[in-house]
């Protein structure tokens, strides 16, 4: 039996990560990188067009990216844990066609879940927002008049 606050079923992240090196490079090379209080986070537009048909994504894709720096192994992947349970229960808030990858800072180890919850929330918001500006394919040549 479950709660009212948490589904009967746990929504899972592993069909929208960023798994391969080379997802990871496309997305660096295409993105700008972007900064909030406690992580870095970069936007891609997926580039469907230069990938086979079985490699080609369908839908948005997430990744994470937590450094040695950040601290030993069980403090990286406490981190983990967090940011991928934030992005299980807003799995809705994923830019569509694009790719994000979040890179949090030590400050997310000691930060309180609600907190960082609220700013990767504000962050996928401001991703649907910039893939919603950005434009779609090649621009049309306009006439010369």
């Amino acid at each position: 039996m479950s709660s009212p606050d948490k589904p009967a079923e746990r929504a899972s992240i592993a069909a929208v990560r960023l798994r391969r090196h080379s997802d990871y490079q496309r997305a660096y090379a295409a993105a700008r990188k972007r900064q909030s209080s406690s992580m870095s986070w970069f936007l891609a537009a997926q580039q469907a067009q230069a990938l086979p048909e079985v490699l080609r994504p369908n839908g948005p894709r997430v990744g994470l990216t937590v450094g040695k720096v950040l601290g030993k192994a069980h403090e990286r992947n406490r981190i983990k844990r967090r940011m991928r349970d934030i992005l299980r229960r807003h799995l809705q808030l994923l830019p569509p066609n694009s790719d994000l990858i979040l890179h949090p800072r030590r400050q997310v180890l000691t930060m309180d879940f609600r907190k960082l919850e609220a700013e990767v929330v504000r962050i996928l918001e401001q991703a649907q927002a910039d893939a919603s500006r950005a434009p779609r394919g090649p621009a049309l040549p306009t006439p010369a008049s």
